[in-house]
């Protein structure tokens, strides 16, 4: 039995906390997991930003709704679904992830959850679990599923690395340089070629 997990952010819609940067003009919010492989310090760092400039959940929900997904990546995950299993593998937040999960046809999606106080502030978060992505991958192959998985940042790694097949997507260079034994994909057409490719080779 076969199954595909895939990130979210940066796979199959735009960066989140980027489009909230470039809404705002905090810079500081352009930082991602393309750049930070510590995702507890980036959170903190982030939540930082977000109380220093008073931004609260409704303005990054209003942005996160005028967000459509990456060109090509609905017609990817009805392909991924018609054919087998689909798990997205996210470290974004259930609070941030329903408008976007709509126009994706609603995909299953694990991820975490935001604190947020009576005044719509986002205080803290919870974490699904630590390593999330990488213990997903494990459950799923104890229940023997073969899975292929995707991403694009640091945080995706330990899932590609557990994973039968691992493959980058639109990776920075220095994933492509540092772990060269994932293929590298830059479209939804070649992330489907690889996927099927992979369970060719299983």
């Amino acid at each position: 039995m076969k199954m595909v997990c895939l990130d979210l952010e940066g796979v199959l819609i735009p960066e989140i906390w980027i489009a909230v940067a470039e809404k705002t003009g905090v810079s500081g919010l352009l930082r991602t997991t393309r750049d930070e492989p510590d995702y507890n310090k980036l959170m903190h760092y982030r939540l930082g930003l977000l109380e220093k400039h008073a931004i609260d959940l409704p303005f990054i929900q209003e942005v996160i709704g005028s967000l459509e997904p990456l060109t090509g990546a609905h017609d990817f995950v009805k392909w991924v679904k018609s054919e087998t299993r689909l798990i997205i593998l996210s470290d974004t937040f259930s609070e941030f992830a329903s408008p976007l999960m709509r126009k994706l046809d609603f995909p299953t999606l694990f991820c975490h959850s935001l604190i947020v106080d009576k005044n719509q502030k986002i205080s803290g978060y919870k974490l699904r679990q630590t390593n999330h992505k990488q213990k997903a991958v494990e459950a799923f192959q104890s229940l023997n599923f073969t899975v292929t998985a995707a991403g694009d940042s640091y945080n995706d790694l330990t899932m590609l690395e557990k994973a039968e097949r691992g493959i980058l997507f639109r990776p920075p260079a220095t994933l492509i340089e540092s772990y060269p034994q994932f293929p590298v994909t830059q479209s939804h057409d070649a992330l489907k070629k690889a996927i099927i490719d992979s369970w060719e080779d299983q």
